[in-house]
């Protein structure tokens, strides 16, 4: 997976606003390549010089492999991106 790529996310929404990412998807060329996110190992929200962020470390599956990932999702702008990956 490529870090810092946009990525297409499926995620829930609690009643109280809290944002859970469920799965991801990334182009990769010739077939988009499904990750299903498994656990939320950590959650922080950052603020920086007109970012407001949240940043999610998951364990993800993606064929039989269990990986680490971490996702941002960009408050403002409404957009996810996978800042690291061990994928």
């Amino acid at each position: 997976m490529l870090q810092g790529q946009n990525v297409d996310v499926l995620s829930v929404c609690t009643a109280r606003g809290a944002i859970r990412p469920l799965r991801l998807r990334l182009d990769t060329g010739a077939e988009p390549l499904r990750v299903e996110i498994d656990e939320i190992l950590s959650e922080k929200e950052i603020a920086y010089v007109g970012v407001e962020a949240k940043i999610f470390l998951c364990r993800a599956r993606v064929g039989g492999s269990v990986r680490t990932l971490e996702l941002r999702y960009n408050i403002r702008a409404h957009t996810w991106s996978l800042t690291r990956a061990a994928i």
